[in-house]
């Protein structure tokens, strides 16, 4: 991934069963969001990386 970063891989984007489609989960406020979209960027400010381990770790 080298500095990019990948909705695929980010903690944030989830499944959404009612819009049968991922989607990023991240609540934004309207200045956040046209900053963001605003931004022309690639890599995304609140990319988290999904460790499926940690969240197993919590759960026991």
């Amino acid at each position: 991934m080298a500095g990019k970063s990948s909705c695929e891989f980010c903690a944030y984007y989830n499944y959404n069963e009612y819009y049968d489609d991922y989607e990023c989960s991240v609540n934004l406020d309207e200045d956040d969001l046209a900053r963001f979209m605003q931004s022309g960027e690639s890599n995304c400010a609140y990319f988290r990386f999904s460790d499926d381990y940690k969240i197993v770790e919590k759960q026991n």
